[in-house]
């Protein structure tokens, strides 16, 4: 099974948006692009390390692909930027018609090709930021794992990971641990109903 894992910069406040710069989302008049950027410490570059060592595969949002594809690529000497060329990435998008990132495939019906992949024998598949295809992911009960990095910020506003009319549910934790930034590493996976509400 190709296991569909969730990798979200998030702050306390439940926003994913714009962790890595200004200029990565400003919709909405968001203000606060690159807030976790301050955050980074030996265990969280130990973490990303052992998240891009193994063999793994990448699902994007449009948005997502476009912010990457314009700058990974010329980056193949940074160990983040050779994995992410190496693996092979699915695009999530209604509007591209060409995807110029080398090994990527273009997803027109995500719940429906997702389900198929995931189902497959297949290395874990990643999905970094893309917020508006985790809403989709999450209410079709795609998501195997959240990875969630948690930085000590409220931002008050902002694209949230669990926005309002996902479907309620328990999660498991299943790994937690503190940086010497404050930022806590944490990862889900999904548990079924909510504690009193099983069928």
């Amino acid at each position: 099974m190709g296991k569909i894992i969730a990798i979200t910069q998030l702050s306390i406040d439940g926003v994913m948006q714009a962790p890595g710069g200004p200029e990565e989302d400003p919709s909405s008049e968001f203000k606060h692009g690159g807030w976790f950027m301050h955050y980074g410490d030996d265990l969280l570059h130990k973490t990303i390390s052992e998240i891009i060592s193994g063999d793994f595969e990448i699902l994007l949002g449009r948005r997502t692909y476009d912010i990457f594809a314009s700058y990974w690529p010329l980056h193949d000497d940074d160990p983040i930027g050779k994995a992410f060329n190496k693996a092979k990435k699915y695009v999530a998008t209604q509007t591209l018609e060409h995807l110029d990132w080398n090994n990527a495939q273009i997803l027109r019906d995500v719940v429906e090709e997702v389900g198929r992949l995931r189902a497959a024998e297949g290395p874990e598949i990643h999905i970094w930021g893309s917020s508006n295809l985790l809403q989709t992911l999450i209410s079709a009960g795609l998501i195997d794992e959240h990875r969630l990095w948690i930085a000590p910020v409220v931002l008050g506003g902002g694209k949230r990971l669990f926005e309002s009319g996902v479907p309620a549910g328990a999660l498991s934790l299943v790994d937690s641990k503190v940086t010497s930034t404050g930022m806590i590493i944490n990862t889900y996976r999904p548990a079924g109903a909510l504690p009193g509400e099983e069928a």
